[in-house]
Formats: C-alpha cells, structure tokens, sequence
C-alpha cells in the first residue's frame, strides 16, 4: 500500500537523520509513515508509538525479547548497508523522533512506504518484504548467510488482548508466514534475517489469555493477519 496524503514539514536533523512527517493512518496501531534522509538517500521508517502498559515479544535486533516497551521501528536502510551497528543506528532514528523509553527497533532494504496490512478480529498485522535473499531455514551448515543483511520479511503484529509469556511467543505466527510464502508461489520459508514484533497490553492478576495457537480465539486471527498481510507483500516477488 502506498503512501497518501503526505503532509511535509521542515525535517529536524539528529546524527545525520533528517526525518519529515508523513500522515498516514494505522488503524488500532496508532503508527506512522515518516521520511528520513542519510547520506544522499531518500529512506522510509515505521513507528508504533505504543506508550505505556504495552509489552512486546521480538527478535527485533533493537529491544529484542520479551518485556514493557514504549513504541517499535521499522527502518529501511539502503542496499548493501554498510554499518556494522544496527542497534545504535536504530537508537538514532528512535532519538530523532524524540521516542524514549524502551524499544524495539527492526530494520529492513525493503522498500517500508509499500507496506502491506491485514486485519483480522482485532488483530492488525503490518508487513514489509523484502524477498531477496531467500531460501529454507534448515539449509545445509554450508549454506551460510552473511552476519547482518537488511533484506528480510519484518512482520509487526498488535492485538488489544493480554497474553502470557507463552501465548506472546506462540503469537509469532511464523507458520503463517510460510504458509503466505508458499500460497505466494515462492519456493521458500523466508530470509535469514526475517524479524517479527507483538505487541500487546501487559497482563493483569489473572496473567492474561493462556493460549495464542493458531487453534485459539487470538491465535487463529493472528494467524490470518499474519498470512494476508504477507500474502500481499510477497507476491510482487513471486
């Protein structure tokens, strides 16, 4: 889905990235599509400013597993990234929208404004591929990815119900993932750097839903978010 309605204001500049507001609607997600400049190229960012009482389960390479965090970022950064800190060029970013708190932050080459969504019973999964680099997940020990290549399918997922720890790595939906690939045409069960993000109010006394399966009430919706979502993005690459 493409950017609309884009409103630009003069970009602040923090750490070399100048970053311009774009109004973009997500919702139950209350994110934004924004602009950013760095070293000559024209880059995109997601951010999901959560605040407080919202905990996340990530294997984001900023703010990775589970606990209390304030916003989430999905960063594009161009092709053949260069650095060799991904977490501290993210904390730029975060520090250039003025997020603070805890984090989590992702980053992809992918192009983030054609971003893809789907809904499903509450449940709001966001999406950008980056489909490159492809291939299975168990793959030969010889077949080795490079330590850090930004291509990757990063997957954002929000839902309004409290889960328990187990039901928040359950709701990772990575089956889903591949099952969008497959039904995609592609020959494949992502990339080596795929990256995923849930997020979802902090539980209270009674700890929160017990099961996230693709079985369950949650589970089964944020599978189906999870499939459309990369679904849509995938099948340009197929």
């Amino acid at each position: 889905m493409a950017a609309a309605g884009r409103t630009t204001a003069d970009p602040p500049s923090h750490q070399g990235c100048a970053i311009s507001s774009v109004r973009l609607g997500l919702p139950a997600q209350r994110g934004e599509l924004r602009d950013r400049r760095e070293d000559g190229h024209h880059l995109h960012h997601l951010v999901w400013r959560l605040g407080p009482g919202v905990r996340v389960c990530s294997s984001a390479v900023l703010g990775g597993g589970i606990g209390p965090r304030a916003w989430i970022l999905n960063a594009q950064v161009p092709g053949g990234y260069p650095r060799l800190d991904p977490d501290r060029h993210l904390a730029e970013i975060a520090a250039a929208e003025g997020l603070s708190g805890p984090g989590a932050g992702l980053m992809t080459a992918a192009d983030v404004a054609a971003y893809t969504t789907a809904r499903d019973g509450g449940v709001t999964a966001t999406v950008t591929a980056g489909l490159g680099v492809r291939g299975w997940a168990a793959a030969p020990d010889g077949d080795r990815a490079p330590a850090f290549r930004p291509g990757t399918v990063n997957i954002v997922v929000t839902l309004p119900a409290a889960l328990s720890d187990a039901a928040l790595v359950n709701a990772v939906a990575t089956e889903a993932k591949v099952q969008a690939l497959l039904d995609a045409g592609l020959d494949c069960s992502g990339t080596p750097t795929d990256a995923v993000c849930v997020a979802a109010p902090e539980p209270g006394p009674d700890g929160g839903e017990p099961f996230a399966g693709p079985r369950s009430t949650w589970g089964a919706r944020i599978a189906r978010a999870v499939h459309g979502a990369v679904l849509a993005g995938a099948r340009p690459a197929a």
